[in-house]
């Protein structure tokens, strides 16, 4: 197992690439003009400014101490990190507080990790100034704003060499269930996740990058960001905003450029698709996408054949589509969808499948689930662990995914319990050329079948009634599917104990584009509980309707099934009692 490369940290890589004068990255502002305006940086120029960055930051602080990068996601953003990576300090990519609405995430990881600087933009520097004076956050020593850092100052600086066990910056998960926790990802981690990444999609640099995904989260880090640099390709991104505004964009910048690779969660592909238009397709070209990594939420099969009717026309090829699984505690990639492959599909029994057993059914039975492929590990290992003997399942059994490889992060920043619960999984079972300790437990629950993995939903969210397994995201695609009034994939489920008797409860938001006539709780409230009990032979304890943007999500954009649950009970939800 391994990349058997010798160690190169990314920082090598920036240094070997600005003898190369050729576009290295290029942000599309929507926000200068709706068609788009682009900015490119060159190798040389990209690695010039970063240098520049760093050494300031030599000046101002030392090696292993804390920098947060609070741009705009914007050129800005890219040579404040790399600049971070080559002053050897320990990078903490964040965001800018006027382009999200995640503050409380924000102002936990500052809390958490306690930076001595603030790198920002100039634009964003009045936002800066009240996030720091106005919350409860430590007091940075300096606020550099790195686009006002003297280019001069690169002159004559040298990276400060790092060791690949080094941390070279600080992952921040998304979860909303629990404290900040930064994963903390060395060099080598970094350097071997990014080398992974490059075998599985076949990444060279002739690619492009293409994508929106904030640099903030894990995957858009490390896609648009750090993989470019790795593979020395050229990266293309614009702000999760302008996707959102008008999804056509990443499409169009998709096929703008030759041999695409790209990564979003499932509900992209699926908004995308339903917002094209036919001046859209008259216009586009989808034949150059090359990858199109789907991963960071649940993969539905009917997205899969949705993006595919709407695109596939238009030469978008079924094998681009990779339904793929990572986490930030391995840094972000872990499997993917073979090269050449299209997307695999299996239908399981969905009561097999909460007993712990993966059986195949007709995709016309009555209990059929749909569940796709996550494929296959990439240069570390996975195994499906029993959840309470750390004893290795067989291919068909249900249990914890495990992961072990030199990508996987070093523990949490300043936390060991909690670094020790998640990093420390033991094997009662291993074999003996399996290590036995030393396992990332992923809190993931997955199936091998057939040699692959699809990953059957999360551990703190499975729903057990009657000692039965119940998966919440099919539970969730079942009563979303049961009536128009309910919005696509805004709803939560969880597991009560009401009048002494435990049972799911359904959290939804309704649809503004339904009428209000069409909209009424007792209806909408039948048809759901109808088609629940019929499909997962479950009684719902409440169905709860609620107004537009109510259900939490986390900053990736994943429903926050407890945080939902705890409005839920503290009674703080919007609630529509009757006609909404």
């Amino acid at each position: 197992m391994g990349l058997h490369v010798e160690f190169e940290p990314l920082t090598g890589s920036l240094a070997r690439l600005a003898a190369q004068d050729r576009p290295a990255f290029t942000f599309v502002d929507y926000g200068e003009d709706r068609n788009g305006v682009e900015h490119t940086i060159t190798w040389p120029e990209l690695d010039r400014r970063a240098r520049a960055i760093a050494a300031l930051l030599t000046e101002i602080t030392g090696p292993g101490e804390r920098v947060a990068v609070l741009c705009p996601q914007n050129l800005d953003y890219v040579a404040a990190f790399l600049g971070s990576l080559y002053a050897g300090v320990i990078a903490v990519p964040l965001f800018a507080p006027e382009v999200s609405s995640h503050g409380a995430r924000l102002v936990g990881a500052l809390a958490d990790c306690d930076p001595e600087v603030w790198l920002t933009s100039e634009s964003a520097l009045a936002s800066i100034h009240e996030l720091r004076d106005g919350h409860p956050v430590p007091r940075p020593k300096h606020v550099v704003t790195v686009d006002t850092v003297d280019p001069a100052r690169a002159d004559g600086f040298e990276p400060v060499p790092v060791s690949p066990e080094r941390p070279a910056y600080l992952q921040y998960t998304s979860g909303s269930t629990r404290s900040p926790a930064g994963a903390v990802i060395t060099h080598r981690a970094l350097a071997v996740n990014a080398a992974q990444v490059r075998t599985g999609f076949a990444v060279t640099e002739s690619s492009t990058c293409v994508g929106w995904l904030p640099f903030f989260h894990d995957m858009g880090l490390i896609q648009l960001l750090c993989l470019p640099v790795s593979a020395g390709c050229h990266s293309v991104f614009t702000t999760p905003f302008s996707f959102t505004r008008k999804p056509v964009r990443w499409l169009r910048l998709l096929g703008g450029y030759p041999d695409t690779i790209t990564a979003a969660p499932n509900f992209a592909f699926e908004y995308a698709a339903a917002k094209l238009s036919e001046q859209d397709r008259a216009e586009l070209d989808l034949s150059g996408v090359r990858t199109a990594i789907n991963g960071s939420e649940p993969v539905r099969a009917s997205t899969i054949a949705g993006f595919q009717a709407a695109c596939g026309p238009l030469g978008f090829a079924p094998e681009a589509h990779k339904p793929s699984y990572g986490l930030a505690e391995a840094t972000v990639f872990v499997s993917t969808t073979p090269a050449g492959a299209a997307p695999r599909i299996v239908t399981l029994d969905r009561a097999k499948l909460g007993e712990g057993e993966a059986v195949v059914v007709e995709p016309g039975h009555d209990r059929a689930l749909a569940l796709v492929t996550a494929g296959k590990p990439v240069e570390q290992l996975v195994r499906i662990v029993s959840i309470d003997e750390g004893r290795v399942l067989p291919d068909g059994s249900v249990g914890e995914i495990w992961v072990h490889g030199p990508n996987v992060a070093d523990g949490y920043w300043r936390q060991p319990e909690r670094s020790a619960e998640t990093f420390a999984g033991e094997l009662s079972d291993a074999e003996e050329s399996t290590p036995a300790t030393g396992w990332l437990r992923t809190g993931d629950l997955g199936v091998r079948h057939e040699g692959e993995l699809f990953i059957t939903g999360r551990l703190k969210d499975l729903i057990i009634i009657d000692g039965k397994n119940h998966y919440p995201q099919d539970i969730e695609a079942t009563a979303q599917g049961a009536h128009p009034a309910i919005r696509r994939d805004r709803l939560a489920v969880f597991s009560v104990e009401k009048d002494g008797r435990e049972g799911p409860v359904v959290v939804a938001e309704f649809s503004q584009h339904v009428s209000a006539g069409d909209r009424q709780l007792e209806d909408v409230g039948r048809v759901v509980r109808a088609a629940v009990a019929q499909h997962h032979d479950l009684r719902l304890l409440d169905f709860v309707l609620v107004r537009p943007g109510t259900v939490a999500r986390t900053s990736s954009g994943k429903i926050a099934r407890a945080a939902t649950r705890k409005a839920y009970l503290s009674g703080t939800l919007d609630r529509e009692e009757a006609t909404v």
